[in-house]
């Protein structure tokens, strides 16, 4: 009789699903930027992220100026959050 694995070990292990293990990672980022920076969702929206680059709209350039000055620290703060280096880098977009 063959051994039985649970569904979590199977999505969590199985080669064949890393691309969607990857996509649900960058889903979440998107979906948790608000939670993980709730001082600024009035006026940056997360919108994707691919490749490790998260794209990021900003309201205006003064906020796209200050986030630019303030990069690493957003990326060492999702990536904590998330427990894995997910993010690399941020494009800010109008």
């Amino acid at each position: 009789m063959p051994d039985f694995r649970s569904i979590e070990e199977i999505f969590n292990t199985d080669t064949a699903l890393t691309n969607v293990r990857n996509f649900i990672k960058q889903a979440d980022v998107v979906l948790m930027f608000p939670k993980i920076f709730p001082d600024i969702k009035k006026f940056v929206d997360a919108v994707k992220l691919e490749k490790q680059v998260l794209f990021l709209r900003v309201e205006n350039s003064v906020w796209r100026s200050e986030l630019k000055f303030r990069q690493k620290l957003i990326i060492e703060r999702i990536n904590n959050h998330c427990g894995d280096n997910v993010v690399k880098s941020i494009k800010f977009i109008a």
